[in-house]
């Protein structure tokens, strides 16, 4: 409890820490894992929480010993808010879909991120669940879009645990390993920019190009 009024006290000084994966970690502990993991793969309004650069760098800390718990128990934690939040997102989508687009783009939600979720989970299917999660946007909205769809309960929690775990346990092991090298502990922030700006680049250039695309389309 101690560590999750640490975080909020931190958030409130310095609000730009929420996208500083090892402040989160390092300030939260597995709280605060469970709690972002959580809210990135279930809530459509926290698509932009820093998914992949912390399940990567909790393997980092976790091997420097700067959080206190096993490489086991942070993959089982983070697996588990992987599939409670898909499940979340699920029934959100099954509940509320129609609602959901019926409302005003925002900051925090665009109807062009679900109709990109919607095309990739089309054209890949169930595969999409597991496929999206190495994808932001996609790993948020894909489980909203299979609620909206009215996938089968079964199936779609089947395909959400695949997919938590070959999200969750490659990333963490990666760097888990990569921890113990001095040159990717000494440039962890570096590393994280990196990762970010490498796997969220492409997701956005589609969306933009989709959305031109889009408006183009219904000027002809």
């Amino acid at each position: 409890m101690e560590e999750l009024l640490q975080f909020f006290r931190q958030i409130a000084q310095d609000p730009t820490s929420v996208f500083n994966p090892e402040a989160l970690i390092t300030t939260g502990g597995l709280t605060i894992l469970f709690l972002i993991v959580f809210a990135e793969t279930g809530l459509f309004f926290c698509f932009f929480f820093p998914g992949d650069s912390l399940v990567f760098t909790a393997g980092v800390l976790c091997a420097t010993r700067d959080l206190d718990a096993g490489w086991p128990t942070v993959c089982a934690v983070m697996t588990a808010a992987a599939v409670l939040g898909n499940m979340t997102g699920f029934y959100f989508g099954k509940r509320t879909g129609p609602m959901l687009m019926k409302r005003q783009d925002s900051i925090f939600f665009k109807k062009d991120y679900v109709h990109t979720a919607d095309r990739f989970y089309k054209k890949y299917g169930g595969a999409a669940l597991v496929m999206g999660r190495f994808l932001p946007i996609i790993r948020t909205f894909a489980p909203i879009v299979a609620g909206i769809l009215d996938l089968s309960y079964r199936r779609f929690f089947f395909l959400s645990v695949v997919g938590a775990a070959l999200w969750v346990v490659p990333l963490v092991t990666a760097g888990y390993f990569l921890g113990t090298v001095p040159f990717v502990r000494e440039n962890l922030g570096y590393i994280i920019i990196g990762m970010v700006i490498a796997i969220t680049t492409p997701v956005i250039f589609k969306v933009i190009k989709e959305s031109r695309t889009k408006k183009l389309s219904n000027v002809l």
